[in-house]
């Protein structure tokens, strides 16, 4: 079986409190790009193996397959349900710790995937409650339809499609953020505000009321993360932010984008939003 997780974007990412739990509170929205995709294939062997295989192509995602999170959701899976071992390949497209989510997305597809093709009658809900054993932001792409999530990112309400027809410009320059690096530099604050009333304006009006908090410590230590925003509003971008915790940065445009100068190496996905 072959399926295409796709990657998200978040818009806005307030971090509202930190809970006992060592986790935080957050309030974000995060919309799909379903036209974003890595590959992953699975099949039953013919041979009778003991064990899974997993094998990568693409982006870099590091030497050691066992620490790999589609492995993690199998894992989880199998807690639940009976499913035999497996070949698996996974093709990256969408770079790791960029803050698109691709991992959270390829475990959940997979989780879903599986879910389909061994017809193991799990509904959306058991399917959302193993994803967030797998990953905070994992439950999202279950579905993955816009959604405005607050708790860890795995509270989730619907959220409209975006009405406009608008065309979104991806940049990721090969830097590694932390995420818990990213946490640890950021003070929670208290938010009474509602993103999704924001979210509702024309995307020109988002750029001094839907901020991402992670920008702030992120672009001290990473200045080129800045100037990518700027480059993204200079080129014509209704609206410019960081994803998640970086580093990928992205820009909201109404006709499509024309890739600033001395950018074009960094684009990983240009299309419509």
């Amino acid at each position: 079986m072959v399926i295409f997780p796709h990657a998200k974007i978040n818009i806005g990412l307030w971090i509202t409190s930190k809970r006992p739990d060592g986790y935080h509170n957050i309030k974000t929205i995060f919309y799909p790009l379903k036209n974003f995709c890595d590959v992953l294939e699975f099949v039953v062997p013919s041979a009778n193996n003991c064990y899974d295989n997993l094998t990568l192509s693409g982006i870099p995602v590091g030497p050691d397959t066992s620490e790999n999170i589609v492995l993690k959701a199998l894992s989880q899976m199998r807690k639940h349900v009976k499913i035999p071992y497996l070949d698996i390949h996974l093709h990256k497209a969408i770079p790791p710790g960029a803050g698109l989510g691709g991992g959270s997305s390829d475990a959940a597809s997979f989780i879903t995937a599986l879910n389909k093709h061994f017809r193991l009658g799990l509904s959306n809900e058991d399917l959302s409650d193993i994803a967030l054993a797998t990953g905070s932001d994992c439950p999202f792409f279950i579905t993955g339809t816009p959604a405005y999530a607050e708790g860890r990112g795995e509270i989730l309400t619907p959220a409209d499609h975006l009405k406009e027809k608008l065309f979104i410009l991806v940049l990721w320059p090969g830097i590694h953020v932390s995420t818990r690096e990213a946490y640890d530099k950021c003070t929670p604050k208290p938010r009474e505000e509602s993103l999704t009333t924001y979210f509702r304006l024309p995307p020109e009006e988002w750029k001094h009321l839907i901020t991402n908090d992670f920008e702030e410590s992120v672009f001290l230590k990473h200045p080129l993360l800045a100037e990518i925003k700027e480059r993204l509003y200079s080129s014509g971008s209704l609206y410019s932010a960081m994803s998640g915790s970086g580093s990928a940065v992205y820009g909201i445009y109404r006709d499509k984008p024309v890739i600033p100068a001395g950018l074009e190496k960094m684009v990983v996905y240009s299309g419509l939003l």
